[in-house]
């Protein structure tokens, strides 16, 4: 596979053309978000870090000449000031909604976690706005496959009170790789369905 480094910006306009299929990637910070974009293209294209916010543009990857991959800054609990994060806020949904060539949001959530009122919030905006997405639990690996579960069973038990169909999802791992072909799949799939149509 190989993958580039387009363009970072902070308004959808200065975007590349967009004339390719494009793939948002977003969640709450140190979601493990560029860890698993790394291991998804099998380079390392996004810059991991300990300190969460770190991605603070609308970042572009060309993959196989094809498609975009796009790195979206994080949400959540980043320390940054109201103004700021009202300021990433107002790009990132004017994105999401206005760039016409995004055929999916991988909303990223942390396997280990309960279910979050912040992330919860977020899929019920994406679903008013009509903005396709799935969603790709993170970090599997630190739990055991039986912890795993219950952690998910849990997830999906919340969604379906809001939910009638869970949205499609993937559960990943960027320290052993389970989960990326699922998603390059995924991708293929609504690319060709895409050509067809054409």
């Amino acid at each position: 596979m190989q993958a580039q480094y387009i363009s970072s910006n902070t308004d959808y306009k200065k975007c590349p053309e967009p004339t390719l299929p494009e793939y948002a990637f977003i969640g709450r910070s140190n979601v493990g978000k560029s860890s698993l974009i790394n291991a998804l293209i099998g380079q390392k294209l996004a810059h991991t870090s300990q300190q969460p916010g770190k991605t603070k543009l609308i970042s572009h990857f060309l993959v196989n000449k094809f498609w975009y991959l796009v790195d979206l800054p994080g949400y959540g609990w980043a320390k940054v000031s109201k103004t700021e994060r009202a300021k990433w806020e107002k790009m990132i949904k004017n994105y999401l909604l206005k760039r016409e060539n995004l055929y999916n949001v991988f909303l990223l959530i942390d396997t280990r976690h309960e279910p979050q009122a912040i992330d919860l919030n977020f899929m019920r905006w994406l679903a008013e706005a009509q903005v396709p997405f799935c969603l790709v639990f993170t970090k599997a690996d630190k739990l055991t496959k039986t912890q795993a579960q219950k952690r998910l069973d849990v997830y999906f038990k919340k969604l379906k009170e809001d939910w009638e169909e869970i949205p499609p999802h993937f559960v990943t791992s960027s320290v052993n790789g389970n989960g990326m072909e699922g998603i390059l799949d995924y991708i293929a799939q609504i690319n060709t369905a895409a050509e067809q149509k054409t």
